[in-house]
C-alpha cells in the first residue's frame, strides 16, 4: 500500500475548482508546515504564501496567540453543539463581532463557511419577508451583481452570477434578478421593475473577488443602501473574501459609512486557523422571527459545529492580534508600497489591466486562448521562483498575509512580474507549426 502523499492524492483525492484529469498528470506540491508567510514543502522548500491559503490567512502562520488560545481551548473542550447550549467562546466572540462590525448588527448566527453564511442571510432575508405578512409575502427574490461570487451551495448559487462556476445547476436554482456591477443606476432600474417581489439585494462590497478583483468605484456601495432603504428590501453585505482588514479597513463597509441589516463573515474571522462563519442581524431582523412556539416563527437551521469552540478561540485570538499588533495600521505603509510596485507591474506590455483595493489584487493579462492556460503556466513559474500564487483565468490574483513583511512583499510581487514576462514569452513557440498542441500539453 503506498505511502507517498503525492501517490495517495493521485488515487483518492478530489480537489476542488479542479480538473482532475490534468492534475493527476503533474506532481503535487505537498505542504507540511508553515511559518509566517512562507509555506513549506515536503522536500523543504520554502514559498511565499501570496494567496493567503485562498485568501483567508491574516497573522501568518503559526502566530504564537493563536497557536496558544486553540491548545488551552483544546485542554477544556473541542466541541459542544449550541442545540440547547451555550459555551463563554462564542458568547464572546459575538460581543467583539458586535462591537467591531457596522453600527445596529447585534446578533450572531454561527456556521462554517462563506457559503453557508450568505445562505443563512438568504434564507433569513426570505422568512423576515414572510413573516412580515401581507403583501411583503410577495418578496421572494433577491437582487444579486452579475459576475457576482457568494459560495457553492444551491442558495448562494443561485445569487451567483459567474457562468464558469454556476451555469450548469441552472435548472436547481431559483429566480433572482442582476444588476450591473458599480452602475448604481442599473441597480435601480432592477429595483424600480421588481419593488414588490424583492426580499434583499446581496453584493460584495467594494471589491468582487471571485469576478477576477472586480473593484467598484467610489460612493457604489453607499448609493445601493440608499436604494434598499428607499425601496424598502434588505441589505445583505457578503463580506466574506472583503472583511478582516482585506481591503485596508476592518470591513469594507466602513469604507463608505455603511451598515447593512445582514452582514456575512468567514475565511479571516479566525486568522485563518479553522473553519469558522458568522451571519449578523439588526435588532429588528432578529425580533421578526420572536414569537411563541405555537406560531413557527423560528428560524429553522442549524449545523452540528455551529459556534465550535476551537474556531472560537482561533477567532478571539485573532481579534487580540488585530488590536495588539495594529495590524490594520501596519497595513497601511504596505498598501502604499504595493500601490508603487503594482505600477511598474501595469506598465509591463504584458499586463492589460492592474485592478487593487488594500491587499486584494487582480493583475489581468488581457485575452488569450483558454487553452494556452496562461494564468496556470504563470503559477507554474512563479512556484518555480519561490511564491504560490493563483490564476482567475487570465487575471493573476495575489492576496498575501496582512502580517507580510516589506521585503516579502517585493519579492512576491518581483516574482510574479518576472513569472508573467516568462510565461508570455513562452506563448511565441504557438505561433509555430504544431506549437499549440506542444504548449498545451507543456501546460
Amino acid at each position: 500500500m503506498p505511502t507517498d502523499p503525492a501517490q495517495l492524492d493521485h488515487d483518492h483525492l478530489w480537489h476542488p475548482f479542479t480538473q482532475q484529469r490534468d492534475w493527476c498528470e503533474e506532481a503535487p506540491l505537498v505542504i507540511e508546515s508553515a511559518e509566517g508567510s512562507h509555506l513549506v514543502a515536503s522536500d523543504g522548500r520554502r514559498y511565499i504564501d501570496g494567496n493567503a491559503s485562498l485568501w483567508c490567512n491574516v497573522h501568518g502562520h503559526c502566530h504564537p496567540g493563536i497557536d496558544k488560545a486553540v491548545k488551552e481551548q483544546l485542554e477544556k473542550v473541542a466541541h459542544s453543539t449550541m442545540l440547547g447550549l451555550a459555551h463563554p467562546g462564542a458568547a464572546e466572540l459575538a460581543e467583539r463581532l458586535v462591537e467591531i462590525t457596522p453600527e445596529g448588527l447585534n446578533r450572531v448566527f454561527y456556521s462554517e463557511s462563506g457559503s453557508t453564511a450568505t445562505e443563512i442571510a438568504l434564507k433569513m432575508a426570505f422568512q423576515f419577508q414572510q413573516q412580515r405578512g401581507g403583501q411583503h409575502r410577495r418578496r421572494t427574490s433577491f437582487v444579486h451583481l452579475r459576475e457576482a461570487y457568494h459560495g457553492d451551495t444551491i442558495g448562494s448559487v443561485s445569487v451567483g452570477g459567474i457562468d464558469l462556476f454556476h451555469s450548469t445547476y441552472r435548472p436547481l436554482l431559483f429566480k433572482t434578478h442582476a444588476a450591473e456591477p458599480g452602475d448604481a443606476g442599473d441597480m435601480e432600474r432592477v429595483l424600480s421593475a421588481h419593488e414588490e417581489e424583492i426580499a434583499a439585494v446581496i453584493v460584495e462590497p467594494l471589491v468582487q473577488g471571485a469576478a477576477a478583483m472586480l473593484v467598484h468605484p467610489p460612493g457604489y456601495l453607499s448609493a445601493v443602501r440608499e436604494l434598499c432603504d428607499r425601496f424598502g428590501v434588505l441589505l445583505i453585505c457578503d463580506e466574506v473574501a472583503t472583511g478582516f482588514g482585506r481591503t485596508g479597513t476592518m470591513f469594507a463597509c466602513e469604507s463608505e459609512g455603511v451598515a447593512p441589516d445582514l452582514l456575512c463573515l468567514a475565511k479571516g474571522l479566525t486568522g485563518g486557523y479553522l473553519p469558522l462563519a458568522a451571519t449578523l442581524a439588526t435588532e429588528r431582523v432578529y425580533e421578526g422571527f420572536l414569537g411563541a412556539p405555537a406560531e413557527q416563527r423560528t428560524f429553522f437551521h442549524g449545523h452540528t459545529y455551529t459556534g465550535n469552540p476551537l474556531a472560537c478561540a482561533a477567532a478571539l485570538a485573532s481579534l487580540d492580534a488585530f488590536e495588539s499588533e495594529d495590524t490594520i495600521g501596519r497595513m497601511q505603509p504596505k498598501i502604499a508600497l504595493l500601490d508603487e510596485l503594482l505600477a511598474t507591474v501595469e506598465a509591463m506590455p504584458e499586463v492589460a489591466e492592474v485592478r487593487s483595493r488594500g491587499f486584494m489584487i487582480g493583475i489581468d493579462l488581457g485575452e488569450h486562448d483558454a487553452e494556452l492556460r496562461l494564468g496556470h503556466r504563470v503559477t507554474q513559474q512563479a512556484r518555480e521562483r519561490g511564491a504560490i500564487v493563483r490564476p482567475l483565468g487570465n487575471t493573476i490574483v495575489l492576496v498575501p498575509p496582512l502580517s507580510i513583511s516589506e521585503a516579502d512583499l517585493r519579492s512576491l510581487v518581483e516574482i510574479t512580474a518576472e513569472s508573467i514576462a516568462a510565461a508570455c514569452a513562452s506563448l511565441a513557440g504557438a505561433a509555430e507549426p504544431g506549437g499549440l498542441d506542444q504548449l498545451s500539453r507543456a501546460a
